[in-house]
């Protein structure tokens, strides 16, 4: 996979007028194990930036379904994820970016209560301030992104 070069991991604006903001990007191979990497890289970074225990739970949640379901639905061989504080800290948006080309949609029908799988998209509608797909930039592929309330 060839990334382009993310964002600055952390970066604060200087210029007079401009909001500032907190980012933070990280790389995984696209295996199973890498949602528990996520999810312990998603915890440690949003403790230190101090966000609320509610919004580091469901953000750990959504980054392991996210990086899970790129690892099952794509042939990607790495993610990109990426965690942006908003500079009024009222929204936490994290993006994971992969190699595949499919567009991701709300499920048109609920999982079958025996199934043991199905429910991550359900979980981010119901979690997420706003979500969605888009093409990403940086991976040649897609982009899954979500926004959180900062619980404050």
């Amino acid at each position: 996979m060839t990334l382009s070069t993310p964002p600055a991991r952390a970066s604060t604006s200087s210029l007079a007028g401009t909001v500032s903001r907190r980012e933070y990007w990280f790389g995984l191979p696209a295996l199973p194990t890498s949602a528990r990497a996520a999810r312990d890289t998603v915890r440690d970074r949003l403790r230190a930036w101090k966000l609320p225990g509610d919004t580091c739970c469901d953000a750990v949640l959504l980054v392991s379904e996210l990086t899970t379901n790129a690892v099952l639905h794509t042939s990607s061989g790495h993610v990109l994820c990426g965690l942006t504080l908003t500079g009024d800290e009222r929204r936490l948006r994290i993006e994971l970016h992969d190699e595949g080309d499919t567009p991701v949609r709300p499920p048109e029908t609920p999982a079958d209560p025996g199934a043991e799988s199905g429910r991550g998209l359900l979980l981010v509608q119901q979690l997420a301030y706003s979500w969605g797909s888009a093409r990403s930039r940086w991976a040649g592929g897609k982009v899954v992104w979500v926004e959180l309330t900062a619980h404050l």
